[in-house]
């Protein structure tokens, strides 16, 4: 059998707002899925910024190599360039390993295509000059399927016009936040579809399928599809042979 764990990211997302928990009770439950991803052999948890240091320092600890990552500028990516530099720069003074940028869908949508190059171009450079694996979420959902393609071979151009081919392998596209809200029972995450339309126009670029992975299978046909990586909130689940009705 597969062994699926080295693809996943084990991911916690929601805010102590939007679960009704604490603080205490977020920071809590990411130390649960840390030490989940240390005994089961998972790639790396995602969650986050605010409690990337004490999970850093929390791995640390117990000798493991289970890798950090977080979000920026979740969900809605429409954050100045700024803004996402500057929650990146806190993230990599933390600990953090990897970072998945929100690309400003919404900008790409109205024809900013320039902004969207330059905040690419820029969060990009920040998180290979400290040796991190950077993300970038197009949040599919929230495009078509010709959207989907133009927006994926965009990012692959950018990234051999700006960036040395041996940076690639640390550059994804990533399919969504989970958080994004279609209607009439759309899926929000990744599909076969959607992911097949990223694998057929990324280029050199790795693809992450976050969203939607919920049964060791679908993860299987996605890593023999091409996939890098699997971001999921049901990884212990995808693990252990079980199928999951979580939402992410």
């Amino acid at each position: 059998m597969m062994n699926i764990a080295q693809y996943l990211d084990s991911t916690y997302l929601k805010t102590p707002a939007q679960s009704g928990i604490s603080n205490e009770e977020t920071l809590q439950l990411d130390k649960k899925l840390a030490q989940e991803a240390i005994e089961h052999g998972i790639f790396a948890v995602m969650i986050r910024p605010d409690y990337v240091a004490e999970i850093k320092k929390y791995i640390q600890e117990r000798n493991s190599n289970v890798a950090v990552g977080t979000v920026i500028g979740f969900h809605e990516g429409t954050y100045s360039i700024d803004e996402k530099l500057a929650e990146a720069s806190k993230a990599i003074e933390d600990g953090a390993d990897e970072l998945d940028f929100v690309i400003n869908y919404a900008a790409y949508l109205h024809g900013d295509q320039e902004l969207v190059k330059e905040e690419f171009i820029q969060c990009t450079q920040l998180g290979l000059q400290h040796h991190k694996v950077v993300k970038w979420i197009i949040e599919i959902a929230a495009l078509n399927d010709d959207q989907i393609a133009a927006l994926t071979k965009n990012i692959a151009v950018w990234a051999e016009e700006n960036f040395a081919e041996k940076d690639f392998q640390n550059i994804f596209v990533k399919s969504s936040t989970g958080f994004y809200q279609t209607e009439g029972g759309k899926p929000n995450g990744a599909t076969f579809e959607g992911i097949k339309i990223m694998l057929d126009n990324a280029g050199k670029l790795p693809v992450k399928a976050a969203g939607g992975v919920r049964t060791p299978e679908d993860a299987e046909k996605m890593i023999r599809m091409g996939v890098k990586r699997i971001g999921t909130s049901s990884a212990l689940a995808l693990i252990k042979d079980e199928s999951s009705s979580e939402g992410y």
